[in-house]
């Protein structure tokens, strides 16, 4: 479901002010007091969460992070919707998750108004390298995303997608 989202509010500019300066301070120095600084800003950080550097999100207070989820480098989450990311998930390099689309009619477009759709990910996924995650979606439990994937349907419990636009190869187990 899409719902309309202003991005240009002065308590929306203030968070991703925000969260873009501890993105910037995790990116340039990714010890562990600038990992802890990041995770106060999601909305959920689960236990044993690793995020390696080149990390990127837009505002922070929309994302879940689930027990024991690793984002390898320069992973990127738009999160003008919610983000939900259950445990046991491997994101690879390079990753997209987005939620933020924008109207299709160019004259809507200059009104500047953002379209959010929430993005969910179950427990033990595993997203390869460059892989993108358009808005709106459900990736199911166990589920596969083949690196350089772009996943523009939901994907099923345990299935291996792959390709662009990412389709079902098979299903695991």
């Amino acid at each position: 479901m899409q719902t309309q989202f202003d991005s240009l509010t002065l308590e929306n500019r203030e968070q991703r002010n925000k969260a873009h300066e501890l993105c910037r301070q995790f990116n340039r120095a990714p010890s562990k007091g600038h990992l802890k600084k990041l995770k106060s800003i999601f909305k959920q950080a689960g236990e044993m969460l690793i995020i390696e550097q080149g990390f990127h999100c837009d505002y922070g207070n929309k994302i879940r992070f689930g027990d024991r989820v690793y984002l390898n480098i320069n992973c990127t989450l738009l999160d003008g919707g919610e983000i939900e990311i259950g445990n046991d998930v491997l994101i690879g390099p390079n990753v997209q998750i987005l939620t933020i689309n924008h109207p299709m009619i160019s004259l809507e477009r200059l009104e500047r108004k953002n379209l959010a759709s929430n993005v969910s990910i179950g427990n033990n996924v595993w997203i390869g390298a460059g892989a993108i995650i358009l808005p709106g979606l459900e990736i199911g439990d166990g589920a596969v995303i083949a690196a350089g994937s772009v996943v523009t349907q939901a994907v099923e419990d345990y299935d291996l997608v792959a390709g662009n636009p990412a389709k079902v190869k098979r299903k695991l187990n």
